[in-house]
């Protein structure tokens, strides 16, 4: 008698074979992107932003860095995917490319599923706008964001337009800033500008507690805290990113 087990494996194994797949392709989603998708009691994509943001060129090989074209497919990925219900974004970033930061912003920014962001450990300088484009957002009490002017490095040509470069660089943070969190355009530019505060620069740090009442972060918690909101949006029905941002609005006022 012919033996087709081989032809044709047992349901079991079959799973089995596929959990152990899904095991490796989860480990090695971390080892390259940092990022990972449970099936808990909702489908979450954990999305990490670390170490600075590399944008068009490349950093020195022992840098820590987030590359957003590692990021941009994964956000993508996100909202084209049904069974993908909702996205975790965990910051630590001391910052980077400013363009490439701004990108991946408006991309979390302008998704319809529903998004929540935690700062753990610093979330600064471009960090700051990765913040606040989730729908909600959370800060851990210990964690810290820097607020500053854009800088540039490189070759600079001494003339005023490259002044007027960087004041319409600044003034498009500002406004997406602005109009994802609760605090005003004058309030986070005096911030910015503030040179009372670091030694060797202009700007403020701001710990957990003063992003939250400064209007910049909508709450302190920890990671079970932004995980509860991203359940709790997912059952109340997905919000569409602009009725959640009119609420923050709403609410500061």
């Amino acid at each position: 008698m012919s033996n087709y087990s081989n032809l044709f494996p047992d349901e079991g194994d079959e799973k089995e074979k596929n959990n152990e797949l899904s095991s490796e392709q989860q480990s090695e989603s971390i080892r390259e992107t940092g990022s990972i998708t449970t099936r808990g009691k909702h489908v979450i994509h954990c999305l990490t932003i670390i170490g600075q943001i590399e944008g068009h060129f490349a950093l020195a090989p022992q840098n820590k860095t987030t590359k957003y074209e590692h990021v941009i497919p994964q956000l993508f990925a996100v909202e084209q995917m049904p069974e993908i219900e909702g996205l975790l974004v965990l910051l630590n970033t001391v910052g980077g490319d400013v363009e490439a930061g701004l990108a991946l912003a408006e991309l979390i920014s302008g998704m319809k599923k529903p998004t929540v962001s935690l700062v753990l450990g610093g979330g600064h300088s471009i960090g700051v706008p990765l913040a606040v484009a989730a729908k909600r957002s959370f800060i851990a009490p210990s964690a810290s964001m820097t607020l500053h002017p854009v800088r540039m490095t490189g070759l600079m040509i001494g003339v005023p337009q490259t002044l007027y470069y960087f004041e319409k660089m600044q003034e498009r943070i500002t406004k997406f800033v602005t109009s994802n969190s609760r605090i005003s355009p004058q309030r986070f530019r005096t911030l910015c500008m503030n040179t009372g505060e670091l030694v060797t620069d202009i700007g403020t740090v701001l710990d957990g507690e003063s992003a939250v009442s400064e209007g910049l972060i909508d709450d302190l918690g920890s990671l079970s805290d932004a995980t509860e909101a991203l359940y709790q949006m997912i059952e109340e029905g997905k919000p569409k990113h602009s009725t959640a941002k009119s609420a923050k609005k709403t609410k500061a006022k």
